[in-house]
């Protein structure tokens, strides 16, 4: 692997002198400056990786990456809307954040992103930008070119197999298997987008019309479609653990629950994560990943440019470096982080190619054809409403 790594690294390299000259001027221009990620904090693989990534861009461009450690991106979304409102046009503290959804839509509303970028990035010839590509849509609303993607994810569910025979092969399955097993299965408070993902998984399941749910939100289509979800949830919360009267706070809780044998199933939004926690000691050798026969909600991980970046250069430097070959394969290792590519295989040299041939397996890593299809995520209005809705329902 490492020398496959080393020789998609050297291709890139060599071919930086062949760069276009405005994007040598980007390069010119990002030497010396250091970009300031917001990123979410929470998981220690993706902020080794983000590490390398720093390590790689320093040692290639002379740009330094500074991650900003979030618990919620919206943090980052507030900054950004503080310097606009006191007229800080230039000169921004934030430099490129990773995003999605709701907050991707309040920035783009707003006229807070920098962009049209993507096309412009030389590694972007390595991705599909077709229209209806995962790339080009952030929960249905178009990126228009202000987002970058950088990492592709999967919404699973973890099973500890000793405990675990024949986990549910649909939503409407965990109220029998909940009855069976009480107490044994619990999901993030859906103030968390974990807890939120599952309420919608099971919405796009049970909704009457599923291809409702790619319209913003309205009062009448929210009262159509979430009617069955609600009487699912009010037959599934009772045989929750702790009877539905409490919830962990995220994914890494309900994980510490998963390996303490306090419940038997958890939930992620990365396939690779399973084989990750049973290498580190976080999850027994018995956990594995399981998807509804349906598929899963799915999407892309993005990250953009607000636009009044102050090291805006240096921000379009790490973005490309992130769709890098060499980077998204070294990314894809299962000993690094796991998560998989955004980039088209197709669309390959034969040094990113080799690349990804090297990569190392495990038990515990599913591959992308037991993941089933992408089921597509909803509106990112839905999410809003869904979550105030569970918390004035189920937090009195």
């Amino acid at each position: 692997m490492r020398l496959a790594l080393a020789a998609a690294l050297a291709a890139s390299l060599a071919a930086a002198p062949g760069l276009a000259d405005d994007w040598q001027a980007v390069l010119d221009a990002a030497r010396g400056q250091t970009v300031y990620w917001n990123a979410w904090g929470g998981d220690a693989r993706t902020n080794a990786f983000i590490d390398w990534v720093g390590r790689q861009a320093e040692a290639r461009h002379g740009v330094t990456v500074q991650q900003v450690k979030l618990t919620d991106t919206a943090e980052a979304v507030t900054r950004v809307l503080s310097e606009k409102a006191v007229g800080q046009e230039t000169g921004g503290s934030v430099d490129m954040i990773w995003i999605n959804g709701p907050n991707f839509l309040a920035m783009k509303d707003q006229g807070l992103l920098h962009g049209p970028f993507v096309g412009n990035l030389p590694n972007a010839r390595y991705l599909d930008l077709a229209p209806g590509s995962p790339n080009v849509v952030d929960f249905t609303v178009p990126v228009d070119g202000r987002e970058s993607p950088w990492r592709l994810a999967r919404f699973v569910f973890v099973a500890d197999t000793a405990r675990v025979d024949t986990p549910p092969a649909a939503m409407a399955d965990f109220v029998p298997w909940a009855e069976a097993h009480p107490g044994r299965m619990t999901h993030p408070d859906p103030s968390n987008f974990m807890g939120a993902t599952f309420l919608k998984q099971a919405l796009i399941e049970l909704a009457p019309d599923p291809e409702a749910l790619q319209s913003p939100v309205t009062d009448a289509s929210y009262e159509d479609a979430t009617g069955p979800l609600w009487a699912w949830y009010d037959a599934l919360r009772p045989n929750l653990w702790r009877g539905g009267t409490a919830f962990p706070e995220n994914e890494a809780i309900q994980q510490r629950l998963l390996n303490d044998g306090e419940v038997d199933i958890a939930m992620s939004f990365d396939p690779a994560s399973t084989a990750a926690a049973i290498r580190g000691g976080l999850l027994p050798e018995t956990a594995r990943v399981f998807v509804p026969e349906g598929g899963t909600i799915g999407n892309v991980s993005f990250v953009a440019i607000p636009y009044n970046a102050a090291h805006r250069a240096g921000a379009l430097v790490v973005a490309n470096l992130l769709i890098d070959p060499a980077v998204q394969a070294h990314m894809q290792n299962i000993d690094v982080l796991g998560a998989f590519s955004v980039l088209d295989p197709n669309r390959l040299d034969d040094a990113g190619r080799a690349a990804f041939a090297d990569l190392p397996d495990d038990p515990a890593l599913p591959s992308r054809a037991a993941l089933g299809p992408t089921r597509l995520e909803p509106h990112a209005s839905w999410m809003t409403q869904l979550t105030a809705d569970w918390a004035a329902r189920y937090t009195r």
